[in-house]
């Protein structure tokens, strides 16, 4: 007779394994999420769709065209094949913009000061972080509005370069304490740049600004071919005005960008039934056919310059035209745009991660959670404005960004997806588990070894029994996330500049925020 076999305690030898499993630091390639996951499972559109919203965008360029390009721009796209017409509105033939699609770059990669946080676009890899030009910032612990600061946009990005989750830093406010607009483009850049290594987007409010903002880039770079071996920032260009006009302003800041080798995002930004047409389909068109007319703009000045294709169409109330970023329209506005980048084969962004909601309550949750999701798993390869951002743009919120980077970490996981293969099917550990085994899978060792490559576990988010979280002090979520703010915001920045090139920038450029 057979001696019976020897049972383990339920836990033995379990527990003490996770626990140390989890402390040890992993790889960069093997963690559960990460920058860069392959996207493009979830697909609104049929491939049908994709080809009408196409021929639509083609005509409306033929027979629509755009208003209100600066002569500069007229001259440039005039010599490449666009034709203007008597009511000044430049059209584009077909074999024009099939052509720049042609010329256009299909990879690029988004420098971060410090490489390890380079951003490689193409395909559908997927990448998460800030953006937007929030007024006011959000008070947690008074559920109240206040301007936004410069000091409020240096902490923001000292914050967003502690979260993994959060690959890049588009400026998500606008210090209001600067009220000069060139000095306020320059201190902008300043905050961003000393806050954070990761990748940065920003904008500029007129041409006039980019020189002295490009001088003290290449200071901080050390040269002009530093820079331009390693641009850090790009251009967020809002370079037309929906429907289907330039922005002609706009259009010269993109013009002194790309001459300077900086990257840029041609961005759309209609707002469907006010400044784009109200179905969802024909507020892709339109964002589509004006982000075509990029493509043209762009290559016929710099033939494969790297540029985002930026359709970032938003969701109207129609009770009251308010914006609606954190609806369920938006996401699946912003998971077509994603499509129409993958058929076009062009980096692409578009907004995510918005909440109508003011404060950072379960209403934020669900309109954060299931854009943010959808944009992922459609495989776009920039969501901006995926943390932090809560009443349709207008307000940021520090603890909501430090939550936000848990939800993305879970939207992350979603994108990943299941793998199959004759390891997770399991059989083998199902077989010695069950026969003979100890009827549990906890300490086994797939368990063991898969438990921090296979799952994510939350920095913040309470998985706790009601019982352990009242022994715990019933911990409270915005509480923990403010504990977390004021961790971060007492160390000092991973990107602050050298007491030499700051003295140097201050010397040179009129700096604002006080030496750290």
């Amino acid at each position: 007779m057979n001696a019976e076999p020897k049972r383990r305690s339920p836990r033995a030898g379990g527990r003490a394994a996770r626990h140390a499993l989890r402390a040890a630091p992993l790889a960069a390639d093997v963690t559960p999420v990460r920058a860069g996951l392959p996207g493009g499972t979830f697909n609104p559109l049929s491939q049908d769709d994709i080809l009408a919203i196409h021929e639509a965008a083609l005509t409306a360029l033929e027979e629509i065209g755009l208003a209100d390009a600066p002569p500069s721009g007229v001259e440039i796209m005039t010599r490449a094949g666009a034709t203007l017409g008597e009511d000044k509105r430049l059209r584009f033939p077909r074999a024009l913009v099939m052509q720049s699609l042609e010329l256009a770059a299909r990879e690029i990669t988004l420098q971060g000061r410090d490489p390890a946080h380079d951003l490689h676009l193409s395909g559908s890899k997927v990448h998460y972080g800030t953006a937007g030009a929030a007024v006011h910032m959000v008070d947690v612990e008074t559920g109240t509005y206040r301007e936004s600061t410069l000091q409020d946009l240096y902490d923001a990005a000292r914050i967003a370069d502690r979260l993994d989750n959060v690959h890049f830093l588009q400026r998500p406010m606008v210090p209001r304490d600067i009220p000069d607009a060139q000095e306020m483009d320059l201190n902008t850049l300043y905050a961003c740049v000393s806050g954070t290594t990761k990748h940065i987007g920003t904008s500029f409010v007129d041409a006039v600004t980019v020189p002295m903002c490009l001088e003290f880039l290449r200071e901080v770079a050390g040269s002009d071919e530093a820079w331009r071996a390693r641009p850090f920032v790009s251009n967020s260009n809002c370079f037309v005005v929906p429907p289907m006009k330039f922005a002609t302003e706009s259009c010269l800041v993109m013009e002194a960008c790309i001459g300077a080798g900086m990257p840029v995002l041609l961005l759309s930004a209609g707002q469907a039934g006010a400044t784009a047409p109200a179905p969802i389909a024909g507020a892709i068109v339109q964002a589509v056919a004006e982000c075509l007319a990029g493509v043209v703009y762009v290559n016929a000045m710099a033939p494969g310059h790297p540029a985002i294709f930026g359709t970032w169409p938003f969701v109207s109330d129609l009770r009251t035209g308010a914006m609606s970023g954190g609806s369920g329209e938006q996401a699946l506005l912003t998971a077509g745009c994603a499509q129409m980048h993958r058929f076009y084969g062009l980096p692409g962004g578009a907004a995510a991660g918005i909440a109508d909601a003011k404060l950072p309550d379960m209403q934020a949750g669900w309109e954060q959670g299931i854009s943010n999701t959808l944009a992922g798993l459609a495989g776009l390869n920039m969501v901006y404005e995926a943390a932090g951002m809560h009443a349709s743009l207008l307000g940021f919120c520090l603890e909501s960004l430090i939550l936000g980077d848990d939800l993305i970490g879970q939207a992350l996981r979603c994108v990943r997806g299941i793998e199959v293969n004759s390891d997770t099917l399991a059989l083998d550990t199902m077989r010695s588990t069950c026969l003979g085994g100890p009827g549990h899978y906890l300490g086994t060792d797939q368990t063991l070894r898969l438990m921090q490559t296979e799952f994510i576990y939350p920095a913040l988010a309470d998985r706790s029994s009601p019982k352990e979280w009242e022994e715990n002090g019933r911990p409270e979520l915005l509480k923990k996330a403010t504990a977390r703010k004021e961790e971060i915001l007492s160390q000092r920045s991973n990107a602050v500049f050298d007491a030499g090139l700051d003295a140097r920038l201050r010397a040179r450029f009129p700096v604002k925020l006080p030496v750290q």
